[in-house]
């Protein structure tokens, strides 16, 4: 669409009001027709202006417009608007000499004068493309000239300083692209390719696309800029694009820039590769009929930003109403006719031109057919956005009217003062301070109907467009994609990272090409496509799947769920119900020789130490609390010391018995309960002073071992003081050493019993168990050393237990006879 500029009739100079004057329209072939140039599919290439029915619906929405206010008494009352149209053809040169041309008026252009005998230039509608309003609006401002865009978006115009007086009824690329880049991000599409015109609006727009592109973490697999070049440098142009996306694993392409005959030939020749593409483009691109029209199966399943609509009247009744037959000397209207329908025109040179390069015969039409009958009219495209450039221009002007009043012709290049002040019904002000007019944009689905028409169906809108916060919302379920089962298209350079790995960057310039590894012990990942693993707490430890903590597992010793701990505690109390089965028979047979030869005061005190020693391994089992680590080591100890010192009271009366028998022997004094008693009493009683010393100093508690597995944690039981801990094993292993030494010297004594033979054997089991213990004992963790130490107190206690009394009960039980004090005797004697 061209450039509009407003004129009204000069002031009078008595009453100050406009005299009425005609709508100036300039003759179309007079000056620049509203064509956009685009070379049509099938025409050898051959480049052709062609008319396009949605830019003159912008044309008679201008129209409309302006009739409407001139028809208004309360708007600009005694004021007669007329206006001049031209067509930039999106041509910078064009644009140009057709400011300078409306600034200096009819005849030979004068920069810097004005050639006018009518009529106050009030200002510019325009223009709809960015590359030709740049220039536009750097004339203006010279001359402080209001100008209205209801197109252009490129945000270099956002500069006060530079167009103070150029305003937008659209929004910048800024806003444009932010939501078109988190429209990407929202999808997933971290690897996608651009296709853009090679001007400044293309290059402007592609660097603030990968700006925002590189802050949502998206890549550019590709960026083809469309040249404008001759025919042999096309055709190698085409060819390199087409084997670019061909070998490219972006299936998503955006549009950038401004659209083109030559864009168009490249869409046209590379069609069959993005045939599975799926596009994303903004406002600019959308409102263009002709993609719609050329590109249909292309374009389906493609997502456009589009501007909301604003409210407009109903304009259809004044759309059909342009009729050839009703405006015969509308030579646009008639150029239409001709190139869309084959109609033929009053200029017998212009269809014989025709004719010739479109091949084709043209016949006489009625004229009837109205202009809205035309598909791509019926596309609203900018209309809303034409018809309110027209009325904030007029609205501004009326404000001015009525607040200068007879200053208005001198003041009227200040009109950007009023428009910058203007307010929403709302009470806001329609413009903010960059020039632009906010609204929110909707995000609109293309489909492919059938082969001659395309749908768009709204499935999504912006909310904001703060860029701090979420800036829209989609309807994904009523999106139509290209994809099979209609799933989300997928444009990644590699593959989801899943949840439990991590993203290795792969050699190269793009951050999305990457590959996968496993996060490492300890670590996890939760979300895809995470960067880095998380350390897990120092209580919990990564699942299978390594993609959430779960809490350590606990390990102890436990009597209900473990079975080795069920087995301790079944043999403890097997063999705890043994000794006191043994404890029941000596107490029985407590008269008999056998028991009362082996001091059944020291035996019982033993059996009694023998069996609580089964049953502190329960103090072993189940989770370590500060209590029980208390108890355990300390019963242990304490027990085992009175065990073993019953047995070294029994090997030194054992010793006692044969030195005490010979005549006058000084041994006859030591030899009773007493002295064996208080060999008890002594020895346990120093173990005690260690244990008391122990537990004063630095006790035994509990503690959580999370360093020495890192899938579980060990409840176990710290000594406290480790001193104190090998003092308690250090002083019974010595008592147990004197004990088998001394044994080990008598064990050839003639006793039918042979008592110190059967202590020999037992202290040497225990020692062979605590000897062996040892070493195992520290090279463990966890429950297994817990273990360890249970069978060493199992084993050593079943070892004396079994060494000494067994034999005495296989007497006492199957061998009565032996049990007399005459067979003690006589086996002495011998």
């Amino acid at each position: 669409m061209g450039l509009v500029d407003i004129v009204g009739q000069r002031w009078g100079s008595d009453n100050q009001k406009f005299v009425d004057s005609p709508i100036i329209v300039e003759e179309i072939d007079k000056t620049l027709t509203l064509f956009a140039k685009h070379k049509i599919p099938g025409l050898d290439g051959m480049p052709i202006e062609w008319p396009i029915p949605p830019y003159y619906r912008y044309f008679l929405t201008i129209r409309f417009a302006i009739n409407e206010i001139n028809k208004d008494p309360t708007l600009l009352p005694n004021m007669t608007l007329g206006y001049h149209m031209y067509d930039s053809c999106n041509d910078n040169r064009k644009a140009v000499k057709s400011i300078l041309q409306i600034l200096s008026g009819p005849g030979q252009t004068a920069p810097n004068y004005s050639c006018r005998k009518s009529g106050k230039l009030i200002g510019f509608f325009g223009d709809q493309n960015s590359v030709t309003t740049v220039n536009m609006a750097q004339i203006l401002a010279l001359y402080r000239y209001t100008q209205v865009s209801y197109g252009a978006t490129t945000y270099v115009l956002n500069n006060r300083n530079i167009y103070p007086t150029f305003f937008r009824t659209v929004e910048s690329n800024r806003s444009i692209y932010f939501i078109l880049s988190g429209l990407l991000q929202y999808f997933g599409w971290t690897w996608v390719g651009v296709l853009s015109s090679d001007d400044d609006s293309g290059n402007e727009e592609t660097q603030l696309l990968t700006q925002y592109l590189t802050m949502k973490g998206i890549c550019v697999a590709y960026m083809i800029k469309i040249k404008p070049e001759i025919l042999s440098v096309t055709e190698n142009t085409f060819k390199n694009s087409i084997e670019t996306i061909r070998k490219s694993s972006a299936q998503v392409i955006i549009l950038c820039g401004t659209f083109s005959s030559y864009m168009a030939d490249l869409l046209n020749e590379v069609r069959h590769v993005l045939y599975d593409k799926t596009f994303i483009y903004g406002p600019i691109f959308a409102s263009n009929t002709f993609l719609m029209e050329h590109f249909r199966e292309m374009l389906t399943g493609s997502l456009t930003l589009e501007f909301y609509n604003l409210p407009v009247p109903d304009m259809k009744s004044f759309y059909d109403s342009f009729q050839v037959v009703n405006h015969p000397q509308d030579t646009l209207l008639e150029h239409i006719w001709l190139l869309h329908l084959h109609c033929s025109g009053t200029n017998e040179s212009r269809n014989r031109f025709y004719s010739t390069v479109y091949k084709t015969s043209l016949h006489n039409c009625s004229g009837t057919k109205r202009v809205t009958e035309f598909i791509s009219f019926q596309n609203p495209g900018l209309t809303d956005r034409v018809y309110r450039a027209v009325y904030s221009l007029v609205h501004a002007l009326h404000d001015m009217y009525l607040s200068i009043g007879s200053q208005a012709p001198e003041k009227i290049t200040q009109l950007y003062y009023w428009v910058k002040n203007l307010k929403s019904s709302k009470g806001d002000l329609l413009f903010k301070e960059n020039g632009e007019l906010v609204t929110s944009f909707r995000i609109m689905n293309w489909r492919s109907l059938n082969k001659s028409s395309v749908n768009q169906r709204q499935v999504g809108k912006t909310l904001t467009t703060n860029r701090s916060q979420k800036n829209f919302f989609i309807m994904v379920e009523n999106i139509i994609w290209k994809t099979e089962m209609n799933k989300i298209p997928k444009s990644q350079c590699s593959e989801n990272c899943l949840p439990g790995s991590r993203k290795v960057p792969r050699s190269g310039i793009h951050a999305c090409c990457y590959d996968c590894v496993q996060c490492s012990e300890g670590e996890i990942s939760n979300v895809s496509d995470s960067e880095n693993c998380q350390q897990c707490r120092y209580d919990e430890w990564p699942n299978e799947k390594k993609d959430r903590c779960v809490q350590k597992r606990l390990d102890f010793l436990s009597y209900s769920n473990d079975y080795l701990g069920l087995v301790f505690a079944l043999f403890s109390s097997v063999l705890c119900a043994i000794t006191g089965l043994i404890l029941l028979v000596f107490i029985s047979h407590q008269d008999t020789a056998i028991v009362k030869a082996n001091n059944n005061n020291l035996s019982f005190t033993l059996l009694v130490s023998i069996m609580l020693s089964f049953l502190c391994v329960f103090f072993f089992l189940g989770r370590p609390a500060d209590i029980s680590c208390l108890l355990r080591q300390i019963s242990f100890g304490i027990l085992f010391t009175i065990a073993i010192s019953c047995v070294l009271a029994k090997t030194i009366m054992v010793c006692l018995a044969f030195k005490a028998t010979k005549p006058g022997s000084p041994w006859q004094h030591w030899f009773g309960t007493k002295f064996s008693n208080g060999i008890v009493i002594l020895c346990s009683s120093i173990q005690v002073i260690i244990c008391v010393i122990w537990l004063s100093i630095s006790p035994p508690f509990q503690e959580l071992d999370t360093s020495s597995y890192q899938d579980k944690i060990i409840v176990q039981c710290n000594e406290g003081s480790v001193i104190g801990f090998y003092s308690v094993l250090g002083y019974m292993g010595f008592l147990a050493a004197v004990s088998f030494v001394l044994a080990f010297m008598v064990r050839t004594l003639p006793d039918i019993f042979n008592e110190a033979k059967y202590i020999t054997f037992s202290m040497l089991v225990f020692c062979s168990v605590w000897i062996a213990m040892i070493p195992a004992y520290l090279s463990t963790r966890g429950k297994y050393m817990v273990a360890v130490e249970i069978f060493a107190i199992l084993s050593s206690s079943a070892g004396v237990l079994g060494c000494i009394f067994l034999p005495k009960c296989y007497i006492i039980l199957w061998r009565p006879e032996l049990n007399t004090k005459t067979s003690i005797m006589e086996r002495r004697v011998l």
